[in-house]
């Protein structure tokens, strides 16, 4: 029997390498004679440059930058396609797990370190520059990482403005004479599977705020600051980003790789299955297993289990996920293309002893979907 392991990560738990060893050992208990092909995925979020380098065997850099509260990181990115193209996460340089939880204020962080990120990747000569979004602290409309590529944001008496996405409610003008002249060379890319506008009910600040941090006064605020940035952009560049699907996500990020690196953007899920062949593989599979920390809304529009369930399908081959919770299970089923999941984490353990035996947990899961779907053994 030949089974395909495309999972992502396991958020807070698990890279996307270490689930399909978990999952491949859950099998082995089940199928031991299985030929298992490893497929790590992401969808532009956090493990997306781990997918690419390892799908496609590229390179990793580590550059320091400034994190989401201007303290030092060391963020991994890589190099592919023999130098030629940069993948990078904004989560290395600006993600959320940098910032400690009594910490967490979207309202001061800044997404300076990743285009400190896309400094280096010029440096380096690139002429493609994959930028995936997700897992951000930030809420700044991507001005911090137009920041250290140049441009400068000012206040009606012409003083920069400090870091963050408070600040933005005094932009009066930018200033992008500085602006890098390399981005006009090379192509950029932005991943991201996130829909929500920059702006409004479905914003970047009043959608994702709350989980980074802010509260009710605070979202208001950040909302009306990033109104106020996308009018100024829209005047002084000529790119109206308020409003186009997917301009929020990452804080609003993907609304400044447009604005200030011409970026286009693409589903983060279906680029890397694009470039790491998915479908190829699904095709040359008799089943195929998902998954990812949480299956919930999110899960069935867009997210990987959905893109991988919905290549199973256009291949017939039967696809099963592993998740280590389910929000909604009836939602769950109703995933087009998903044949049965099993959930990880028994409902009475913590969160924090679940992580610690995550290995553990998922090649259980791994092995009791098995043996729940196959009671007979393994088809011919």
């Amino acid at each position: 029997m030949r089974i395909l392991l495309a999972p992502q990560e396991f958020k807070g738990s698990l890279t996307a390498l270490e689930a399909v060893s978990a999952l491949a050992a859950g099998i082995e208990q089940v199928f031991p004679t299985a030929h298992i092909d490893r497929l790590p995925l992401a969808d532009g979020g956090p493990g997306t440059v781990n997918a690419i380098a390892i799908g496609l065997g590229g390179r990793y850099a580590l550059t320091s930058v400034d994190g989401p509260l201007g303290e030092p990181v060391s963020a991994r990115w890589a190099l592919i396609d023999a130098g030629r193209t940069a993948v990078m996460e904004m989560a290395a340089a600006s993600g959320f797990h940098l910032v400690p939880a009594d910490r967490r204020d979207p309202r001061r962080a800044s997404s300076y370190g990743t285009g400190e990120l896309v400094r280096a990747a010029l440096d380096a000569g690139v002429s493609h520059i994959l930028v995936g979004v997700g897992g951000s602290a930030t809420n700044d409309g991507g001005a911090g990482m137009a920041a250290a590529l140049g441009a400068r944001f000012l206040d009606d008496a012409g003083r920069p403005l400090p870091p963050g996405g408070s600040a933005l409610a005094h932009l009066a003008r930018l200033d992008d004479a500085a602006l890098d002249p390399r981005l006009a060379r090379v192509e950029v890319v932005a991943l991201a599977d996130v829909r929500n506008p920059l702006c409004g009910p479905q914003g970047a600040s009043v959608v994702y705020g709350p989980q980074k941090g802010a509260g009710p006064a605070a979202v208001c605020e950040l909302d009306w600051a990033l109104d106020n940035y996308a009018a100024v952009v829209e005047r002084d560049r000529g790119v109206a980003v308020r409003d186009f699907p997917g301009a929020g996500a990452g804080g609003g990020l993907v609304a400044g790789l447009v604005a200030f690196a011409g970026a286009r953007v693409e589903s983060g899920f279906r680029h890397v299955a694009q470039v790491l062949a998915l479908d190829r593989h699904v095709a040359a599979s008799q089943l195929v297993i998902t998954g990812e920390g949480r299956l919930d809304r999110q899960s069935a529009f867009g997210k990987t289990v959905a893109g991988v369930a919905a290549a199973a399908a256009a291949a017939g081959v039967p696809c099963l996920a592993v998740a280590g919770a389910v929000a909604d299970e009836d939602l769950v089923r109703s995933i087009p293309g998903l044949t049965d999941f099993e959930v990880a984490s028994p409902p009475e353990i913590t969160m924090d002893a679940a992580r610690s035996r995550a290995p553990q947990l998922l090649a259980a899961a791994a092995t009791r979907l098995l043996q729940r779907r196959f009671p007979d053994g393994a088809p011919v």
